[in-house]
C-alpha cells in the first residue's frame, strides 16, 4: 500500500474525528446537542491533485451528560472508505481525547478549545498534524481542516443532523 494511498485515508479520518466535539459552548451541556446521527458531503484538496468529493456519516453517543462523548464514523469517496472510532472529553472550554481507524490501524491524540461555538484543534498522529475550525449551528455542522505540508492539505464538509 502507497504512502499517499494511506495518507488519504487517515487524513479524511482525523477531519471527521473533529467533529466529536463540535458543539457550541453554552451553559447546557456542551455534547448533548450532538446525540444521534448525522451525514454530509464534502471535498478534499491533496496537495498535488484535484479536489475529490467525500460522503460521511457519523454516530455520536452522549457517555456523561455533557462532557463525554464516543462516536463511529464511515467516510468514503470514490477511491476508499474508512471506519474512524473516537472518545472525547470536555473539561471547561478545553478537549482531549483519542482516535482510532480500524481498517488501517492507526490512532492518535485530539487537543482543542470550545468557546462561543466555535472549536479549533489540533490533531496528532504517527503521520498526521493538522489544524482544524469547526463551527455547529442547531442542526447544520461545519468544518475546514488544513494541513500545510501533509499530502492532504485541505479538507471542507458540511454535515446536517438526521432527523430521529
Amino acid at each position: 500500500m502507497s504512502l499517499k494511498f494511506w495518507a488519504t485515508r487517515v487524513g479524511v479520518g482525523v477531519i471527521c474525528l473533529v467533529l466529536v466535539g463540535a458543539s457550541p459552548l453554552r451553559a447546557e451541556p456542551v455534547f448533548d446537542s450532538l446525540a444521534g446521527a448525522w451525514s454530509g458531503t464534502g471535498t478534499m484538496k491533496p496537495s498535488d491533485g484535484p479536489r475529490e468529493k467525500v460522503r460521511c456519516k457519523v454516530a455520536y453517543n452522549v457517555t456523561r451528560p455533557g462532557r463525554s462523548l464516543t462516536l463511529e464514523l464511515r467516510c468514503a469517496s470514490d477511491a476508499y472508505k474508512m471506519v474512524l472510532s473516537a472518545n472525547i472529553e470536555q473539561s471547561g472550554t478545553e478537549l482531549s481525547g483519542n482516535w482510532f481507524e480500524s481498517e488501517y490501524r492507526q490512532g492518535g491524540k485530539v487537543y482543542g478549545t470550545n468557546k462561543d461555538g466555535l472549536i479549533e484543534a489540533r490533531i496528532e498522529g504517527n503521520t498526521v498534524a493538522a489544524l482544524v475550525t469547526i463551527q455547529t449551528k442547531a442542526t447544520r455542522q461545519s468544518f475546514l481542516m488544513e494541513a500545510p505540508g501533509s499530502w492532504m492539505s485541505e479538507v471542507a464538509i458540511e454535515l446536517n443532523k438526521e432527523a430521529k
